[in-house]
C-alpha cells in the first residue's frame, strides 16, 4: 500500500531514481534494537536544528476485545495524563485516592450486573459516592503538565492517532532536546498513571458522538463497515460503540496497555539533526526500563467469504452521500500495488476517470473518490468508492454511472500515457513524503512494521512501475463484482405524516 498524498506533474521533477535514492538514503540511516526488543530507526538530516518522532504501536481498534471497542483510542488518551512525577501534586496520595474510586466502581458494577434484582436506591447510593471519590482523586491533579513541558521545551506538533491497525504518537523537537524526548516518552510508555480516567471517558464520548453520531458522512461509514464485516473487528471503528465507551473501566484499559504496549511491539522512527550513536545510548538508558513481555496475538478472526451485494440505507436530512465497497487481499498480497495504481487511475483531482465522467462531463456528482485500502490494510479489507451527487441528482442515477466507469476498465485497456501519468505521481508523492523530518518519521515506521523493512518505501516503487494495463484490467474483473461488494447511501428523513402512516402500516 503506497501510503502519499498526490502531487501534481511539477512536484515529480526531479523523478526519483529508486536504485540511486536508495542507496545514498541508506547511508543517513541506522537501525538498531535494544535490549528488550524496541526497535529503533534514525535519519539523519542536519538540514535544521530540528528532530521529528513517531512511536508507532502496532495495536489498534482491529485488537479493541469485544464489548470494549474504542479501548485502543481510549488509552491512546490516557498516554498524555503524565507519570508518577508528573502531573500530580502528591501522587501517594493520588494513589490511594484513585484506588477507592475503583473499589466504589466495583461495588456499583457488582449492583447493577444483578440485572432485575438490583437494589436501585443502592445504585443512586454508589453513583453519588463515586462522584466524591472522582472528585478527590481529580484534585491531585495539575492538568495537562506533560503537555506543558513538551512546549515549553520547544516542542510543536504534539499529537496522537488510533487508526485500525496501529497507534502513533508524534511530535518534534529541537534537536538540544533529544534527551528529554528520551525520557518523556519513555516514562509515558513504562509509567502511565490513568489519572482522570472517567472525566477523559466523557471526552472520548463525545469525539464519538461528534465525529460518527452528529455527522452523516460519519454515521454513513459507521453503518457501511458494520454492513460489509460479519466478523472481522473491521466492522468496529476506532472510536468504537456508544455502550462500550460508556462503560469503560480503568482496568480494561489497563489491561490493553499492558498487552500490547510491550517493547517488541512497538517502533521508534526519529528524523533530524541527531547522531546515530547519541540515540542509541539514550535508547538503552531510558527505552530498555521497560519490562520486555511476549508479543501479542493476531486477530484469530476471519471474514467469512461474502456470497452477495449488501446494501444498508441510513436516514439523514443533509446532502446524499454514496459508498460503494468491495472486498480485497490485505496489503501483502501480490495485486496491492495494482488497487494503488487503480485509485490513481480513477480518482487523481481532475486527471482522474470518476472526476471527468461524473463531476466534469455528466455533472451528476459534485465529487466522486476511490480509495485502495480501507479501513486498514494489515488484513483483508475494502476498495473504496465515495460519491456526492449533485444538486438535481439522486444516489441511484451516481450508482449507476458509478458501475459504468468501473466497467470501462473491465473492458478497455488503460492507455500506456495515463498509465505513465499515474508512475509520476507515484513517485513525486514519494519525494514528498521526503522533504519532511515528520513524514520521514512516520512512513518509516510504517513501512518496517506492515512490511518488515522500512526500504519498503523505495522498492515498492518498483512494484508500481511493474504494474500494467493488463493488471489493471484482471484486477477490475476479479474484485470489483457484485457478490462483494456493500453499498451504503444516505436517504431523507421521512415527514411526519409518512412516518405515522409506515408506522401505522407495521
Amino acid at each position: 500500500m503506497i501510503r502519499t498524498a498526490f502531487l501534481s506533474l511539477v512536484l515529480a521533477i526531479p523523478l526519483l531514481l529508486p536504485a540511486q535514492s536508495l542507496k545514498d538514503f541508506e547511508k543517513k540511516v541506522t537501525e538498531f534494537t535494544i535490549s528488550n526488543g524496541m526497535h529503533f530507526i534514525v535519519v539523519v538530516r542536519h538540514d535544521a536544528p530540528v528532530v521529528s518522532f513517531n512511536s508507532y504501536v502496532n495495536a489498534g481498534a482491529v485488537d479493541d476485545p469485544s464489548g470494549e471497542t474504542g479501548i485502543a483510542h481510549m488509552f491512546e488518551h490516557m498516554a498524555f495524563k503524565g507519570t508518577e512525577t508528573i502531573g500530580t501534586k502528591n501522587y501517594p496520595a493520588e494513589k490511594k485516592a484513585l484506588d477507592e474510586v475503583e473499589r466504589v466502581y466495583d461495588r456499583l458494577d457488582a449492583e447493577r450486573n444483578k440485572g432485575r434484582h438490583a437494589d436501585p436506591q443502592k445504585i443512586k447510593e454508589f453513583e453519588g459516592e463515586l462522584k466524591v471519590v472522582i472528585e478527590k482523586a481529580n484534585s491531585y491533579v495539575i492538568p495537562n503538565e506533560y503537555d506543558q513541558i513538551v512546549e515549553e521545551n520547544g516542542g510543536v506538533g504534539m499529537n496522537a492517532a488510533t487508526a485500525e491497525d496501529s497507534t502513533n504518537y508524534f511530535y518534534s523537537f529541537p534537536s538540544n532536546r533529544l534527551e528529554l524526548w528520551f525520557l518523556l516518552e519513555s516514562q509515558r510508555f513504562l509509567d502511565p498513571v490513568f489519572r482522570e480516567f472517567y472525566k477523559e471517558r466523557s471526552v472520548v464520548r463525545e469525539e464519538l458522538r461528534m465525529r460518527v453520531e452528529s455527522s452523516p458522512q460519519g454515521r454513513l461509514v459507521q453503518m457501511m463497515l458494520a454492513t460489509a464485516f460479519a466478523a472481522h473487528p473491521y466492522k468496529n471503528m476506532p472510536g468504537g460503540w456508544a455502550s462500550d465507551v460508556d462503560n469503560f473501566r480503568l482496568t480494561e484499559a489497563v489491561k490493553f496497555y499492558k498487552k500490547y504496549y510491550v517493547p517488541s511491539n512497538i517502533t521508534i522512527g526519529i528524523a533530524g539533526d541527531v547522531d546515530p550513536a547519541e540515540c542509541k545510548r539514550f535508547a538503552e538508558k531510558y527505552f530498555a526500563l521497560i519490562p520486555a513481555g511476549p508479543n501479542p496475538p493476531l486477530v484469530r478472526t476471519i471474514e467469512p467469504k461474502q456470497l452477495g451485494e449488501k446494501r444498508v440505507e441510513v436516514e439523514s436530512p443533509s446532502q446524499p452521500f454514496l459508498i460503494a465497497a468491495y472486498k480485497r487481499p490485505n496489503q501483502n498480497d501480490k495485486d496491492d500495488p495494482v488497487f494503488d495504481v487503480i485509485s490513481e487511475i480513477l480518482s487523481s483531482e481532475r486527471t482522474g476517470l470518476l472526476y471527468q465522467d461524473m463531476v466534469r462531463d455528466k455533472k451528476l456528482a459534485l465529487g466522486a473518490f476511490a480509495e485502495s485500502t480501507f479501513p486498514g490494510g494489515e488484513y483483508p479489507s475494502l476498495y473504496l468508492f465515495y460519491v456526492i451527487p449533485g444538486l438535481g441528482h439522486t444516489v441511484e442515477e451516481n450508482e449507476k454511472e458509478l458501475y459504468a466507469v468501473i466497467d470501462k476498465l473491465k473492458t478497455q485497456l488503460v492507455d500506456e500515457a495515463t498509465m505513465r501519468r499515474v508512475r509520476t505521481k507515484v513517485r513525486a508523492g514519494v519525494i514528498r513524503q521526503l522533504d519532511s523530518n515528520s513524514g520521514l518519521a512516520s512512513q518509516l515506521t510504517f513501512y518496517y512494521v506492515n512490511y518488515g523493512d522500512w526500504r519498503k518505501l523505495f522498492t515498492g516503487l518498483d512494484d508500481i512501475d511493474k504494474v500494467t494495463a493488463a493488471d489493471v484490467q484482471r484486477v477490475a474483473r476479479e474484485y470489483f463484482i457484485p457478490e462483494t461488494r456493500t453499498v451504503a447511501y444516505t436517504i431523507p428523513v421521512p415527514k411526519k405524516s409518512e412516518q405515522a402512516k409506515k408506522e401505522s402500516a407495521q
